[in-house]
């Protein structure tokens, strides 16, 4: 059985990727620290959860930055070449292959 060879990701999807990987790398290291921190009572507790705070909501910021990335990429590998938003889109398909349109039309 011949295993299907995986596309490589567009070079935007992979550089999102990698900013949410170390997003998320610095929001475990936040974690870490403020965890410790609370175990020591020490006066870094407020920083080390203002800075989890914040990487948390980069981490969020991140990943949806890589979905918006893949939904574009994937738009791009539809129509390479077209001007307008619907062109490539399944219903143009069919009405070119000459089957009936589930719409009506």
């Amino acid at each position: 059985m011949a295993r299907r060879r995986r596309r490589r990701l567009p070079d935007e999807v992979r550089a999102a990727a990698v900013r949410a990987g170390l997003a998320f790398a610095f929001t475990v290291v936040t974690v870490i620290v403020a965890v410790l921190a609370s175990w020591s009572h020490t006066g870094l507790i407020v920083p080390a959860l203002a800075m989890m705070a914040m990487g948390v909501f980069v981490l969020v910021w991140c990943l949806i930055d890589v979905v918006v990335s893949r939904q574009v990429a994937a738009s791009r590998r539809r129509t390479p070449n077209s001007a307008g938003p619907l062109d490539g889109s399944r219903e143009r398909a069919r009405r070119q292959n000459g089957r009936p349109s589930a719409y009506g039309s």
